[in-house]
């Protein structure tokens, strides 16, 4: 036991030392928050990993084991369904660029809908940063020790601060050149695990397939919740949103399009780790129970995996939150690169806070999904001319649906869905309803008065 916990040490320093060397050192501004080098912007390829990567999260990938457990393929397949938040923001951002010559998101909200929905839409997002440094550092934790042990927390700690130390040293641009590194090792690691998986069940692809039950109370709950979330949930993702700006608009698009593609595969091949987990009558945490069923070697594999998805996700995260405080929320002239690593800094130690909490993995995505509800119509219907009011409205509608569902305010009579996720899945589609006729509201009514 003690030589497998010297392993798991050796991975987590050398994976994130290795990033700290790697890592170019950003000089300007533009380096620093748009990974704009000599007026090169980001390619096909970089910008595409970065986008998958950063959202095949330790978080994600935790939760897709744990519903292929829980629900055969159809688990899976549910939370796969979130990565149409790619084609969604991928559409939406292109023509924001193109027929709306917007350069930012925080640009189009602030010539629209004013300083105000940029505080509270900064707010939001800020909320979701918050929530992606604990719940991916939580992850790591969990496969040192036991939740609240000491190695748990000495994991956590480790970690992110190694992945801060060369998110500081390159900003953006160190996050998008160590995706493409980290995304290129998950899929070398995810061919690793199928295949030893699949063969333990005699090659069986077919049986993973079929597994699961196609029901509502199968998992159908979940996955319908994630087709109405992808229509909201991608615009307070300024990890996905930020980088809709820094490549020319045609290849943005094609990029957005092919990590649509690739997140839900990887995703969905991820959830067979569950499955696995299933036939073999596991609990608990799925990848860390099937890791530790297959010897050393296959847990070893496991920790570099969740430790290449969590060390992408949170430099983003860090990224993304030094461009919020620094460049949207401030004023252009004061933008500076040591600004920048200061808010990362903010965020880091603020982020870790709620590890030593002990909060819900899962809630950081199907909770904040709920919340954000009110976006949709924001950003669906971007070039219609309304007031500003059809931004506040069903954001703060959005909001309280999400409270709603946290503190579980829904009598039972009101949950029109049977089966676990059944009152997830009532508040969304009510929500949502609700804040589309909240968006439309204002304009009706001023058309009424003239």
């Amino acid at each position: 036991m003690h030589n497998i916990q010297l392993y798991q040490w050796l991975i987590i320093v050398i994976a994130t030392l290795a990033l700290v060397l790697i890592s170019p050192l950003s000089k300007t501004v533009k380096e620093f928050f748009q990974a704009d080098v000599d007026d090169r912007q980001p390619n096909f390829w970089l910008l595409t990993s970065s986008l998958v990567i950063s959202w095949i999260f330790a978080k994600s990938i935790t939760n897709a084991a744990n519903l292929g457990l829980e629900f055969g393929l159809v688990g899976g397949v549910a939370y796969a369904t979130y990565y149409l938040s790619f084609l969604v923001a991928g559409v939406v951002i292109y023509r924001m660029r193109v027929r709306g010559g917007f350069l930012s998101i925080h640009q189009f909200l602030r010539t629209k809908f004013g300083r105000g929905a940029v505080v509270l839409f900064s707010l939001l997002i800020g909320i979701r940063l918050f929530n992606e440094v604990w719940s991916n550092t939580m992850v790591i934790g969990s496969y040192f020790g036991e939740q609240g042990s000491g190695n748990y927390y000495a994991a956590v700690l480790v970690f992110t601060g190694l992945t801060l130390a060369y998110s500081l040293k390159g900003g953006l641009r160190s996050s998008l050149l160590t995706d493409l590194i980290q995304m290129a090792l998950f899929g070398v690691l995810l061919f690793i695990i199928l295949g030893v998986l699949i063969p333990k069940e005699n090659g069986d692809v077919g049986k993973f397939v079929t597994s699961g039950e196609w029901t509502l109370s199968g998992g159908i709950n979940l996955l319908l919740v994630a087709l109405v979330q992808v229509f909201s949930y991608p615009f307070h993702d300024p990890v996905l949103t930020d980088r809709g700006f820094i490549a020319p608009p045609k290849v943005t698009l094609k990029s957005y399009i092919w990590a649509t593609v690739i997140g839900f595969v990887c995703i969905t091949l991820f959830s067979f780790v569950g499955i696995y987990g299933s036939f073999r009558g596991m609990e608990g945490q799925a990848a860390v129970e099937v890791s530790k069923s297959l010897g050393v070697g296959m847990m070893l594999v496991m920790n570099f995996i969740m430790v290449t998805s969590a060390g992408s996700t949170l430099d983003s995260a860090f990224a993304s939150f030094s461009k919020l405080a620094v460049v949207d929320l401030g004023k252009a002239e004061n933008a500076s690169v040591s600004r920048g690593r200061w808010a990362m800094v903010a965020i880091t130690v603020i982020g870790t806070i709620p590890v030593f909490l002990n909060p819900t993995i899962l809630s950081a995505t199907t909770i904040s999904g709920t919340m954000v509800l009110g976006l949709a119509p924001v950003f669906l219907f971007w070039n219609k001319k309304v007031p500003k009011l059809s931004f506040h409205l069903p954001v703060w509608a959005g909001i309280a649906a999400g409270i709603v569902l946290a503190m579980g305010w829904i009598p039972p009579d009101f949950v029109f869905f049977a089966g676990k996720y059944g009152d997830l899945l009532t508040v969304n589609l009510v929500g949502t309803a609700l804040c589309f006729l909240l968006f439309w509201l204002p304009v009706f009514i001023k058309n009424d008065e003239r």
